[in-house]
């Protein structure tokens, strides 16, 4: 994919005029998402057209992560931080059973969950063998870059 700086920096100083926190534009098969993390997100309505409104239900989700996750697992050496802005699902499939759960021993390279971005599976692997000692996210939930995800220990 070429990174198209400009639109960036557009979208970036638009963020800064309007107040908002995350802003994203997608136009054919492309999308681009800028934001500084949690409040309103603006979508690209299928024409390339940012559209600044509100979202129309209020009980969607404004905030990637409501819940604070546990302070342990911030300043744990092995968690598990969230490389990207995107949706994550603990299992391959809705009806599969999840890559790794509570208490289960990975190898360095597991498979521990995915996250989706701008319609592209990204795997989460172990970087270290160990147990799961936490999975701080749920399956379809959206999380921010930085969010722990969980605790190899």
């Amino acid at each position: 994919m070429k990174i198209d700086s400009k639109a960036i920096k557009e979208l970036a100083k638009l963020l800064d005029e309007t107040g908002l926190n995350e802003i994203e534009v997608a136009e054919g098969d492309q999308c681009i998402r800028v934001g500084k993390g949690g409040g309103v997100v603006v979508a690209g309505n299928g024409n390339g057209v940012a559209d600044l409104s509100m979202p129309s239900d209020p009980a969607l989700p404004q905030k990637a992560n409501v819940d604070a996750p546990d302070t342990i697992a911030h300043t744990h050496p092995g968690a598990i931080t969230s490389p990207m802005v995107g949706t994550v699902y603990l299992a391959e499939e809705p009806d599969a059973p999840p890559f790794v759960q509570k208490g289960d021993n990975v190898k360095s390279g597991d498979t521990l969950m995915i996250i989706e971005a701008m319609k592209v599976i990204n795997p989460i692997k172990a970087e270290k063998a160990g147990i799961v000692i936490q999975i701080s996210v749920e399956d379809g939930q959206p999380v921010e870059f930085g969010d722990v995800l969980m605790v190899i220990e």
